[in-house]
């Protein structure tokens, strides 16, 4: 499964690397932040909440605002 999730407060590439560290945390989660975008893409296996996700975010200092989950053809 992969989700989107959008995060505000990202300016430099010291503030995508540690956004990406503390999802990467997460066991099971495979995580990559683009900086442009705002985003973060998460691929997992498990039932993780999103409320997990955010968690990691806010520790990291930033804000998760939305996340959505990656539908389509290559959201596997």
């Amino acid at each position: 499964m992969k989700k989107i999730i959008k995060i505000e407060g990202m300016s430099c590439n010291h503030c995508k690397a540690k956004v990406e560290k503390v999802l990467n945390d997460i066991a099971g989660v495979s995580a990559k932040v683009n900086l442009k975008k705002k985003e973060a893409v998460v691929s997992f296996d498990a039932d993780i909440s999103n409320t997990i996700f955010k968690d990691a975010v806010k520790e990291a200092g930033y804000e998760a605002v939305s996340i959505e989950e990656k539908k389509g053809l290559f959201a596997k």
